[in-house]
């Protein structure tokens, strides 16, 4: 009822866990699927260890809405093959987030990732406030990378999209062409925040990303954009909390969600909200989940008429 595939990862539930703070812990990651998430991906990890930005570095500046700037903090590919290949005993899809400062980076983490026996890479090519955001910006550049990654790399390639550019379906688009097998809709948003009792923003970072409740909203309206032109599947990802946040993606185009800034309540919400789309299944009469993909597209939109 809850089982999705995306390309050739088969997830026994919709819930993935997003790229952030809970990827790089072997027992954290573990922790989340056996709390119902059908797949994770790790933190996004580059061709060396990296140690971020200083505190403060993550801020919760309205209700369940976070703005972060952590800085791509990872330990560096080398280190983490030995997490990837320790986390295969598990048995459960595993999505690495990789980054990298060339395509040729790009190409030898996501190598070594994919040889360590990992089932899919995430390109990130657009966290807010790290160098990678210029990639995804860029329709040529993206088509460009995605090519040379997908001939260099055999498992699934998924693209996390940037939600700051004029029109994201030209991105996507061209990580389409390029060959990507699904897309990620959407990295944070670009924000700010200042204090002003001492006159500076409060991120160490100065900007950061904003994620979390506040954006789900506009990570709805993404998907559904993406929908009318993709013909991959599109992953939602932004301010899931709840069933109705997951269903609400589906209805808007997605096939499977991620989840992040909701997990700082802990990892049983995930447990909650594969309970609670079971049950808004059977009341309404569907067979399984992806029967839900799109249905928002049927509705037609009231037109502007003259007087």
């Amino acid at each position: 009822m809850l089982n999705v595939k995306i390309s050739e990862l088969e997830l026994k539930t919709p819930i993935i866990l997003a790229s952030g703070i809970l990827g790089v812990s072997q027992y954290t990651l573990r922790n989340v699927i056996e709390a119902g998430a059908g797949a994770v991906t790790t933190k996004s990890i580059g061709p060396r260890p990296r140690k971020g930005y200083k505190n403060p570095s993550i801020f919760e500046l309205l209700p369940e809405t976070f703005i972060n700037s952590v800085g791509l903090a990872n330990p560096g590919i080398d280190e983490f093959v030995n997490i990837i290949s320790n986390l295969k005993q598990y048995k459960f899809p595993l999505i690495v987030s990789i980054f990298g400062d060339t395509e040729q980076s790009y190409i030898e983490v996501g190598k070594k990732a994919e040889q360590a026996g990992c089932d899919a890479i995430e390109l990130n090519i657009s966290c807010p406030h790290a160098e990678v955001s210029s990639i995804g910006i860029s329709p040529s550049l993206t088509k460009s990378l995605v090519e040379k990654v997908c001939k260099e790399i055999s498992i699934p390639i998924l693209i996390k999209l940037n939600p700051n550019v004029t029109d994201i379906t030209k991105i996507a688009l061209a990580a389409e062409k390029g060959g990507a097998d699904a897309v990620v809709a959407i990295n944070t948003m670009a924000a700010m925040a200042i204090d002003i009792n001492v006159r500076r923003p409060i991120l160490s970072h100065g900007s950061g990303g904003l994620s979390g409740r506040s954006i789900h909203p506009i990570a709805v309206k993404k998907v559904y954009d993406l929908y009318k032109e993709l013909s991959i599947p599109i992953i939602g990802c932004g301010g899931v909390f709840n069933f109705e946040d997951v269903v609400e993606f589906f209805l808007a185009g997605a096939s499977a969600v991620q989840i992040g800034t909701a997990l700082y309540k802990g990892v049983d919400v995930i447990a909650q909200i594969n309970k609670d789309l079971k049950n808004y299944l059977e009341k309404n009469d569907y067979n399984n989940i992806s029967d839900l993909t799109g249905l928002a597209h049927q509705y037609k939109t009231q037109e502007v008429s003259d007087y």
